[in-house]
């Protein structure tokens, strides 16, 4: 991956310096707040491709960001959603084994010794 970002960077630096060679021709340039008497045509390009690319890559990363968020956001609410069915199990489960073990204890105390009859037969 690295060979590959090293061979991209030299041939847009190569692009670049054709662009400007190329390009000489000299022009005036307004920008809004003030303005440039002369500037070669090749360096006014390279300028505008390099703004372009900032702006677009600033831009590209706070969308992703938003995408990004919004599928966390997403996934946390399954998340939620399953870990609050999981809670709702075992709290029936937690009160099924209660009720058992109330019937359980109602009828092993409700038989006393004294309630037995003497002669089983």
């Amino acid at each position: 991956m690295r060979y590959v970002l090293v061979a991209l960077l030299i041939v847009l630096f190569g692009y670049s310096l054709a662009l400007v060679l190329q390009n000489g021709t000299e022009l005036t340039v307004d920008l809004l707040f003030t303005q440039v008497p002369a500037m070669r045509l090749g360096l006014l390009l390279l300028l505008t491709l390099a703004l372009g690319i900032v702006v677009g890559l600033l831009l590209g990363v706070q969308v992703f960001r938003v995408f990004q968020n919004s599928w966390e956001i997403k996934r946390l609410r399954k998340d939620i959603d399953y870990l609050r069915k999981e809670q709702i199990k075992s709290a029936q489960q937690a009160a099924a084994e209660a009720a058992a073990s109330t019937r359980h204890e109602k009828t092993v105390l409700d038989i006393q010794p004294e309630d037995r009859p003497s002669n089983p037969l």
